[in-house]
């Protein structure tokens, strides 16, 4: 059951360049369906269901936005610089959690009391230079017996709660929700095509190893698998971002307004045609904002024709992000459905 994987997913550990807890779920999830299986020399998760020599590939990024050690101080507390897009205020006073070298060490991120910031300051707001990491250490050696150090990652210290109506609360939703999709669409998909799931990895810091994945695999065509913010809730209006929690996988036409990804209109076709055959809801996107794997991978070799799936996903990149679960197995469907048809490059 996806909400499972989800859960498991979620509740693991792996920040940009440390995705290997996240890879370890998701070949053992899929070993038993498919052919092959392997790790490229990035750290890509590459699993192969063999077909004809047409290629399609299917990728989802593992890796979520964290922090990593870059100073200890005389009394033992942590600077860190963050990996990945972090709204510096969501930090402040979070609970996390570092992965040394003799295993997981609990923390806070810790600040300036709001009671003895100046009037200024509090204009201001907080800043990641502004926080420290405190484990409860009491000098550089009490860091060190703990097996903390400089270039220690960390990631939030959460695990997914259920909400009301089928939604689910969590850290790294983006992208733990693509790839619980790719396990579930490996597990079910039977496809005359040769398929590629790649679990790709740095996706956050500069969409890496979709760059390096769709150059050695060289696929006929692509899909990336990610969330999107929908325009649903106080803050943000429908007018700006026309999408919405519950009401199907998003497609995505343009996004970052053109700067990242314009979508291959075959493939944008391919899937929408899909949905309509099956009588799956789906939702068209033009976004503004972010981009996806699929950027990279569209640019590489001589182009390969390319889109996005995502999931309406609430309060991204934060702890405490929010989805639902009709959306994630919608998508799901899509995708296994598309997977039987070839689309009209």
């Amino acid at each position: 059951m996806v909400k499972e994987i989800l859960k498991k997913l979620s509740n693991a550990h792996g920040v940009s360049g440390s995705e290997n807890s996240v890879m370890g779920i998701a070949r053992r999830e899929v070993k038993k369906h498919v052919d092959e299986i392997h790790e490229d020399a990035m750290g890509n998760l590459v699993a192969v269901k063999k077909g004809n020599r047409f290629k399609i590939m299917i990728a989802a990024h593992a890796d979520e936005i964290g922090l990593m050690v870059k100073s200890i101080d005389e009394k033992g507390f942590l600077r860190f610089v963050t990996l990945g897009g972090w709204y510096p205020p969501t930090l402040y006073n979070q609970r996390v959690i570092l992965h040394g070298a003799k295993g997981a060490v609990p923390g806070v991120l810790g600040g300036k009391p709001p009671h003895k910031m100046d009037e200024e300051e509090r204009k201001k707001g907080v800043k990641a230079d502004d926080l420290f990491i405190d484990i409860g250490a009491k000098d550089r050696d009490g860091v060190a017996s703990l097996g903390v150090e400089i270039g220690t990652p960390g990631t939030m210290d959460r695990e997914v709660v259920e909400l009301a109506n089928g939604r689910l609360t969590g850290k790294a939703f983006d992208n733990r929700v693509g790839v619980a999709m790719l396990i579930s669409v490996l597990q079910q998909v039977k496809s005359p095509f040769t398929i590629y799931g790649v679990f790709t990895v740095q996706e956050e810091v500069g969409l890496k190893g979709a760059k390096t994945s769709a150059y050695t695999i060289d696929p006929d065509c692509a899909v990336a698998i990610d969330v999107t913010v929908p325009g649903d809730h106080p803050g943000i209006d429908t007018k700006d971002v026309p999408v919405e929690m519950g009401k199907g996988p998003v497609i995505t036409i343009v996004d970052a307004s053109g700067r990242g990804l314009i979508a291959s209109r075959a493939m944008v076709q391919w899937l929408k045609s899909t949905a309509e055959a099956c009588d799956i809801p789906v939702q068209m996107e033009v976004g503004a904002g972010g981009t996806t794997d699929a950027t990279a991978i569209h640019l590489e070799r001589g182009g390969i024709p390319s889109t996005t799936i995502s999931i309406a996903t609430r309060y991204i990149h934060s702890p405490v992000e929010v989805v639902d679960l009709d959306d994630i197995e919608a998508g799901i469907r899509l995708l296994v459905e598309a997977l039987k048809t070839k689309p009209k490059l």
